[in-house]
């Protein structure tokens, strides 16, 4: 789904090709170098026929309220990075692609089918599909949404200051798209990139009507799209969001007359406003929300293998320790994060060897974590020439995150574990957004943060979280770290600073292969390259875990994009 960091700027990866992708591509594998993908929509009109509501039998609203640990940020899908926003913007908007419920395969959103081959892309729109606003659907909206994304002489371009790094980490590839009829669009790329048909199932490429854009609504507080809900209103002083269902939506649903989203900050009181039925649904379960969801009687802990890292980033451009990879591999001795995934985790997650969890497509069985070994890591400390120790700021969010559940219990563990070692650690507790930008800057020693992947291609760990996105050549030489203003491109999503040539190339290659079991071998090298190196210190892959009430029927769990609560009724 979203990118759970933010990644500030629009500058990212136009050297390195930046973008996402999914590992299976729908009714098709990844051909040769030279062969095409095809993609079409199963059904004959792309989803259910039944849009309409349903209410209870006493003629009330069926009401869904959704808990969740902090509130939004802004509604303009072009303007953020958090999956905070994106469940929000996931139920109003739809994208050209979509996934499958639970899954990562590519299913048909506002486009049917698609083919992609060498450098072009081709894909035939849906009919039929009208905005929230009573306007119908065409290629002209969806070639006003690219433009106000990422073309900055375009009247209505979203802004320096508000563009997402999704604009340029997603369409970065795109030389020019056309709309070759009303629902026709043809896309030309700068070379062929092999994660291109996923980027478009991303959050980010919500497709917003061509009106709103031109006219004078503000996007970020009053959205509108084809989703299967529209919205109703933001009250920031609760923190809660309401939105309607779109009885007019193309697809499945909705089941449920009305959503609210609650923000509900401790995750064992979110867990007991589902237990009492104040909620319907809740995620950002700690341990002992798990508990409390596992005792009632009225509510279900679901879980799901997740699609997430959460890592600790040393930050080589501001801490000149960590430039010594011996003092990096020290640190992950000293962490012992197979207790953090025991004691703090109970059993919701595992211990991180990598930047990819065990089920996305690159991830290499042969490495393994780094062992909690205090000796070894004061020995290598002595030969790195910090035997007496050093002292770094680790800053840390103080909400629920999903790759982080509870971060600053995990951040005092990692401050007495260094502390053995003769490393001096001072926490740094910041409030999410505030927190996001000053990691962003690159104001931090090290930092915690950590990815929910937006499709389930290894491309979308490396590229946002680990590339600098400059060539490689702007990398000084015998250096494996650069500092963010070596280029206004510089990608601020790499909280490291990490700047390793071998790896970046790597990266590179697996973009620009449509071969499958060549891109698999490539990124299973950049996994212990990363590894060895050890830019962070690998914490955890966590589960999905969400909190549902017993009179919630039909929800899915689902590891990237989300919530379906088109799917959803409640009893």
């Amino acid at each position: 789904m979203a990118s759970d960091d933010s990644l500030k700027r629009r500058s990212f990866l136009k050297a390195a090709g930046g973008a996402t992708a999914a590992a299976t591509l729908a009714g098709c594998t990844g051909g040769g170098e030279g062969q095409s993908t095809t993609t079409s929509d199963d059904s004959s009109d792309g989803g259910s026929t039944d849009t309409t509501t349903e209410s209870s039998d006493d003629g009330q609203n069926t009401l869904l309220t959704y808990g969740r640990g902090s509130g939004s940020t802004t509604l303009d899908p072009q303007a953020t990075t958090t999956g905070e926003d994106a469940k929000v913007l996931n139920q109003v908007y739809d994208r050209l692609v979509g996934f499958k419920p639970g899954g990562s395969s590519l299913v048909a959103g506002l486009a049917k089918e698609w083919n992609q081959s060498g450098k072009t892309a081709t894909l035939t729109l849906r009919q039929g599909a009208t905005f929230h606003n009573g306007e119908e659907f065409t290629a002209d909206d969806f070639i006003a949404t690219y433009r106000r994304f990422v073309d900055s002489e375009y009247e209505h371009f979203v802004g320096d200051s508000n563009q997402s790094i999704y604009g340029p980490y997603l369409l970065g590839n795109v030389e020019n798209v056309e709309a070759t009829g009303d629902y026709e669009l043809k896309f030309t790329l700068s070379k062929k990139y092999a994660p291109f048909i996923a980027n478009l199932a991303v959050f980010a490429l919500a497709v917003m009507p061509k009106s709103a854009i031109e006219g004078d609504r503000d996007l970020s507080k009053n959205p509108v799209g084809t989703g299967p809900f529209s919205f109703d209103n933001w009250n920031n002083g609760n923190q809660t969001i309401r939105l309607k269902a779109n009885g007019e939506y193309w697809g499945e649903g909705p089941h449920v007359d009305e959503v609210v989203f609650t923000a509900i900050g401790q995750n064992t009181t979110r867990a007991q406003s589902l237990d009492t039925g104040e909620v319907d649904i809740i995620d950002g379960i700690g341990a002992q929300a798990a508990s409390v969801v596992k005792g009632s009687s009225s509510a279900k802990l679901k879980k799901k293998p997740g699609m997430t890292i959460g890592y600790m980033a040393f930050n080589m451009a501001r801490v000149e320790a960590f430039r010594n990879r011996k003092v990096r591999r020290a640190i992950s001795h000293a962490i012992n994060t197979k207790a953090i995934v025991e004691n703090i985790y109970r059993g919701q997650a595992v211990n991180a060897t990598q930047p990819l969890p065990p089920n996305v497509m690159g991830h290499n069985e042969q490495v393994s974590p780094y062992e909690h070994d205090p000796k070894k890591a004061k020995q290598l400390l002595e030969e790195a020439g910090y035997g007496d120790g050093f002292s770094f700021e680790l800053a840390t969010m103080t909400n629920p995150r999903p790759y982080f559940a509870s971060p600053v219990q995990t951040a005092q563990t990692v401050k007495s574990n260094l502390s053995e070692v003769g490393i001096e650690v001072s926490i740094n507790k910041q409030s999410w957004n505030s927190y996001l930008t000053y990691t962003a800057d690159g104001k931090h020693d090290a930092c915690f943060l950590g990815w929910i992947s937006d499709n389930a291609d290894p491309d979308n760990f490396f590229s946002p979280l680990l590339h600098p996105g400059i060539p490689v050549e702007k990398v000084p030489e015998g250096q494996d770290w650069v500092s963010a203003d070596v280029s206004e491109n510089f990608n601020t999503g790499n909280r490291a600073r990490w700047a390793n040539t071998e790896f970046m190339k790597l990266v590179n290659e697996g973009q620009s292969t449509y071969d499958k079991a060549r891109r698999k071998e490539v990124y299973k090298k950049a996994s212990k390259l990363t590894h060895d190196e050890a830019p962070w210190v690998f914490m955890t892959h966590t589960e999905v875990l969400r909190g549902v009430h017993n009179r919630v029927k039909n929800y899915t769990v689902a590891p990237i994009s989300g919530p379906f609560l088109n799917l959803v009724s409640v009893e």
